[in-house]
């Protein structure tokens, strides 16, 4: 990717276009991008889960034009922020046992015993969600909340 800074405003280009028009007129096949001050874009590495990339700006030591990596204010508390994502945990877990669902409801209405092995699965589940439960509760910072996958 390029970019050039035109009158204190940068736009990218996906490449140095073929053909370019400048203050000295028209410019076929730019083969040395940097005489018409076209340079490189850096497009740094960030977690999109708690960063997120400020304004395009040119690094003059660099000679690139790269991107500041912002740290995310969260507006919600540690608390809700856990609440949240124990509510997303419940969710996914209950999708999971869902599956199952048909064999419990089956035993209920019509007797028929629900195989041990699907006992064993929804069982197993549930102590899974119970422990992403607590180590939810257990983090202390915002971005470890964020972050914390199951």
């Amino acid at each position: 990717m390029k970019a050039i800074n035109i009158n204190g405003k940068i736009k990218t280009f996906n490449k140095i276009p073929n053909v370019w028009k400048d203050e000295n007129g028209t410019h076929i096949n730019i083969t040395d991008g940097q005489a018409f001050g076209f340079y490189d874009v850096i497009i740094p590495s960030y977690s999109g889960s708690y960063q997120e990339l400020g304004d395009i700006y040119f690094d003059s030591e660099n000679n690139v034009f790269t991107y500041p990596v912002n740290t995310i204010t969260f507006e919600e508390s540690i608390e809700e922020l856990k609440n949240s994502k124990i509510i997303m945990l419940k969710e996914a877990y209950q999708a999971k046992l869902k599956v199952t669902d048909w064999y419990v409801v089956r035993d209920a209405e019509g007797g028929t015993a629900v195989p041990s092995s699907v006992t064993t699965e929804r069982n197993n589940l549930r102590i899974e969600c119970a422990q992403h439960e607590s180590n939810i509760n257990a983090l202390v910072t915002k971005v470890e909340i964020v972050n914390y996958t199951f």
